[in-house]
């Protein structure tokens, strides 16, 4: 068998037999405020309840200890983190090359924000963790309901009247569908980065769309039916210990185990990056995330969730469900996306900068071998993405 399968077959057996345990995992791992406070940077917890009652965690870093600028004016911006993440992702490099560090280092008020379902947001105030209800979301519902809450609650907090946005692989899809189905978003948006820029997947080619797209992209399959509405690959620290201690016997086995997001390997990732991922990763999350990927895999549309014909007209109006309307995105979009991205690679990316007329810019990568995860953990990451992504903002600021 296919050994980067096993690694994707053990971690959701694993998760789903230790899913019990995995809601007391917090107090066994280092938390994203304890790691920033680590490096010296002041740091804030805060919680946002959606409408429909998920309790998100937003971690802040206010100001720079090395600019000791808390009494200067320090415009907000929002990172938020892809599929399987967290706002650990954004630290995971340490401060001389993380995109959050990075921008507190410039003078940027940094929130990082936690979609429902993930370690550090798995609390409804109306519905139990254990109820398939809980999990009855996507990244539709994420881009709906959790970032414009986040926003909403950082600009009241703040008194800025717009703010900044960076994402990461389905940051940057909750992004999209923000703007396309709450267009009245777009004028609170300064400017949007998106790294890895996730819509379309015709030219997809990690193993995962082959290997479990004809599974779970039809509606009523039976392995559709099956995996709906649960967990997917929650948190476990048994299995995160495993891996990590493997990642430090064999480097081989630490590049199968995240070789299915990207082509070529990992020549660009540094090794520590990795490992301090690998602390708080998977972090959790619903199977329709995955689910709702695939089908547009499936598809070739950026379109919503398909629920099946009679759902779907229930829903929608209609037997298919339509599509995100990107014409609609009239805020300042900046895309950055990579060569060797075998999920959102630059055919994908083609499709999406033709169906994007109001897109702002339109940057690769000057690297072959850069890879999806790279935009997180690569050596030479601050150089290719994150300096030109601060560059790009402070254009907006007048610095």
């Amino acid at each position: 068998m296919n050994p980067i399968f096993c690694v994707l077959l053990f971690s959701l057996v694993a998760g789903l037999a230790f899913a019990e345990k995995s809601d007391y995992c917090l107090s066994e791992i280092v938390k994203t405020d304890e790691r920033i406070r680590a490096h010296g940077y002041p740091t804030e917890t805060h919680e946002v309840t959606t409408g429909d009652g998920y309790v998100l965690t937003l971690f802040r870093i206010p100001y720079s200890h090395k600019l000791k600028n808390q009494n200067e004016m320090r415009p907000p911006i929002l990172l938020q983190h892809g599929l399987f993440s967290n706002s650990d992702c954004w630290l995971s490099s340490g401060p001389d090359n993380s995109l959050a560090y990075l921008l507190a280092d410039a003078g940027y008020d940094v929130w990082l924000g936690n979609a429902r379902g993930n370690i550090y947001s798995r609390n409804n105030v109306r519905i139990s963790l254990n109820s398939p209800k809980f999990w009855h979301f996507d990244w539709h519902e994420i881009g709906t309901i959790d970032i414009p809450a986040m926003i909403d609650y950082i600009l009241a907090d703040t008194g800025y009247a717009q703010i900044h946005y960076a994402g990461h692989s389905q940051g940057t899809t909750a992004y999209l569908v923000m703007l396309s189905e709450r267009p009245e978003y777009n004028a609170l948006i300064k400017s949007g980065h998106m790294l890895a820029p996730c819509a379309f997947f015709e030219h997809g080619s990690s193993f995962i769309f082959n290997a479990l797209g004809p599974l779970v992209s039809t509606p009523g399959g039976i392995w559709n039916q099956l995996l709906v509405d649960t967990e997917l690959i929650p948190h476990n620290n048994l299995f995160n210990r495993l891996v990590d201690n493997s990642c430090h016997l064999s480097n081989s086995i630490c590049n199968n185990a995240f070789i299915m997001f990207a082509n070529g390997g990992y020549v660009n990732a540094n090794a520590s990056s990795m490992s301090v991922l690998i602390e708080t990763h998977p972090a959790g999350s619903s199977s329709n995330q995955g689910i709702h990927f695939l089908q547009l895999w499936k598809s070739l549309k950026f379109r919503q969730y398909d629920w099946g014909t009679k759902k779907n007209n229930q829903l929608y109006g209609q037997d298919l469900p339509p599509d995100y309307d990107l014409s609609k995105i009239t805020a300042p979009t900046h895309l950055y996306s990579s060569t060797n991205d075998a999920l959102c690679g630059p055919e994908d990316v083609n499709t999406l900068v033709e169906n994007f007329p109001h897109l702002k810019e339109d940057y690769r990568v000057p690297l072959q071998s850069f890879n999806h995860l790279d935009f997180i953990i690569a050596r030479n990451m601050k150089e290719l993405v994150n300096d030109p992504i601060i560059e790009r903002i402070n254009s907006y600021e007048g610095r």
